[in-house]
């Protein structure tokens, strides 16, 4: 199945949960969509749930079914906790880490600037959006692009950076310092669902 191109309010309300992790596509409509979105209630069954919640995460990080099934596979030849171990990986793209950094308010941002070689990562161009970045690993942006609109709007925006990213004002670059520790991440979340998923 291809990378999900639509809505993302329209998917976060069909999974009742916040794919932009910012609340809003479900302040407004916080029912499903469709016709009979304040009616439907249908009761889902174990597959069912464990299903949704691998959707959840495939969604919110913008990843296609064969990336998303590889990065688990590679997570549960970690040492680590399978379900802990995949999320650490996800975090580690380096469009996640763009977005982390606040180069971009989204996700889909990120990768565009990713894709459009805006990114350096320890001073070389990288466009490859799944890049997966090491702890240590210095994000920055291009000379040519440190006046982008887009980028200076995020940057200004962003209230609160997450404890595993450091940024440098000055150099307009991001360091990646450590593997995120799991209450650092999304609470909504049961990554166990998901290694149950591709287990059964």
């Amino acid at each position: 199945m291809a990378r999900y191109t639509g809505p993302d309010y329209k998917k976060s309300r069909r999974l009742s949960f916040s794919v932009l992790e910012n609340g809003k596509e479900l302040a407004k409509k916080p029912y499903i969509p469709g016709q009979h979105g304040h009616s439907r209630g249908k009761k889902l069954s174990n597959y069912g749930v464990q299903l949704q919640e691998k959707q959840k995460v495939r969604f919110m990080y913008g990843v296609n079914e064969k990336q998303f099934r590889r990065i688990f596979d590679d997570a549960g030849k970690l040492k680590g906790v399978h379900g802990e171990d995949f999320l650490k990986l996800l975090e580690s793209r380096l469009d996640n880490l763009v977005y982390r950094i606040g180069f971009s308010t989204t996700r889909k941002g990120a990768r565009q600037l990713v894709n459009h070689g805006h990114i350096l990562v320890n001073g070389k161009k990288v466009d490859i959006p799944s890049y997966r970045c090491k702890p240590g690993d210095v994000i920055s942006v291009k000379d040519n692009a440190k006046d982008m609109t887009i980028i200076k709007s995020s940057l200004d925006s962003l209230h609160n950076r997450v404890e595993f990213v450091t940024y440098d004002e000055n150099k307009m670059a991001g360091t990646y310092v450590r593997y995120p520790e799991r209450s650092e991440l999304n609470a909504d979340i049961n990554e166990s669902l998901i290694v149950e998923y591709y287990n059964r």
